[in-house]
């Protein structure tokens, strides 16, 4: 029987390494315009994003958004939005990204409190249809097409 790797790279799917937390949560690397930043993929959330830091590190061009962004226990935050990024995951690219660009100080508090370091962003079910996104999450692999 054919395994689910040699499967899908035959489908012409990118292969995308993740670890998992004590949280829990899956954290993959990605470069956005070039460079490198550590990234939870969430599966739930509508957008990626990036923290207000990241405006300055990953260069990108924000405007202000209409939108308010919520979850994990935060609700009406104020919102920019950079258009047209490149985001590469390994060997798989995508380049007319939009990031929504809110204030990560909630999610990386909690990653704090588990003595764990803070992430740059989010990569969101946006990226995952983009790219037919499949999770092994026992071999802990993202596959994109």
């Amino acid at each position: 029987m054919e395994d689910l790797q040699d499967f899908l790279q035959k489908k012409k799917y990118k292969k995308v390494k993740f670890k998992v937390l004590k949280t829990q949560h899956l954290l993959i690397t990605a470069k956005i315009n070039g460079v490198k930043g550590k990234f939870i993929l969430d599966t739930g959330a509508s957008n990626s994003c990036v923290g207000l830091e990241g405006i300055e590190k990953f260069q990108l061009f924000s405007e202000i958004s209409e939108t308010k962004a919520a979850g994990a226990g935060a609700t009406g935050m104020e919102t920019q939005l950079s258009k047209d990024n490149l985001l590469q995951l390994s060997r798989w690219k995508f380049n007319n990204l939009n990031l929504i660009i809110f204030d990560m100080f909630h999610v990386n508090l909690a990653l704090e409190q588990y003595k764990m370091k803070p992430v740059d962003g989010i990569i969101g079910a946006d990226v995952l249809l983009q790219g037919k996104g499949i999770i092994d999450y026992y071999n802990h692999y993202l596959y994109l097409k």
